[in-house]
């Protein structure tokens, strides 16, 4: 049985973990004993001041960085323990990112921009093709499949953004303030995609905010302080 299965339907599994960077001569110490567990079909907000460690932990449970103690265990994988080659694999099969300021390569088209996370896969053209068209119907902008970034809105690039990261139909879409660069009414039409894919496509979403108003489009909320988790809101 794997360790997912049997830690009861834990999708992400966070065990005692803590992370030191190194600055010079000096520790920093970002997080510390830190458990966490996200069952699957969940959509979760991380909230926390500025330098809580926010973006940390969500780069640990998508395996773009490794605790320094601890363990994390996504999809039934110890990640922490994978090799770097193993873990850019499983990174592909597991995970879709969705960033704050979109990522998009300003000289591809936005179907060119979704597409490329298929580009690891063994997919052929036209299979890439079909993937690309039903994640951008997904967010509403088949339409402008052919459009460059600089052509589009805030709102519109993120929405190209999720797109991409939602393509390869990813275990957990893992979401780092995702309205933090866009107004409110650009930022709510973003929100309510995010709550339409977990509620309607079963997406588990992990979503780092500092804004209480994404936060409350989540089904729960979890707040860092000073490295470790708490139910209430950081004063």
């Amino acid at each position: 049985m794997s360790e997912n299965k049997a830690n009861q339907g834990a999708l992400v599994r966070v065990d005692g973990v803590e992370k030191i960077f190194h600055r010079a001569a000096e520790e920093i110490h970002v997080l510390s004993e830190l458990s966490l567990q996200v069952p699957a079909g969940e959509f979760l907000a991380l909230m926390g001041p500025s330098g809580s460690g926010k973006s940390t932990l969500l780069n640990l449970i998508g395996g773009l960085d490794r605790p320094t103690k601890g363990t994390v265990t996504v999809a039934g994988d110890r990640i922490d323990a994978l090799s770097d080659r193993a873990l850019a694999a499983w990174r592909a099969r597991h995970i879709g990112f969705v960033f704050q300021l979109y990522n998009l390569m300003p000289v591809l088209t936005a179907e060119r921009n979704v597409e490329l996370p298929l580009l690891l896969t063994p997919l052929s053209k036209a299979e890439r093709r079909k993937h690309v068209e039903t994640a951008l119907a997904m967010v509403g902008l088949s339409h402008r499949a052919k459009h460059y970034p600089r052509t589009m809105s805030g709102g519109e690039q993120q929405r190209v953004g999720i797109a991409r990261g939602i393509v390869t139909d990813p275990t957990l879409l893992l979401c780092d303030e995702p309205t933090g660069d866009l107004d409110r009414k650009a930022g709510d039409e973003i929100l309510n995609l995010l709550q339409a894919l977990n509620r309607e496509h079963g997406k588990t979403i992990i979503m780092v905010t500092h804004d209480p108003h994404a936060s409350a489009r989540a089904a729960r909320t979890v707040h860092l302080n000073k490295g470790q988790l708490t139910n209430e809101p950081v004063k």
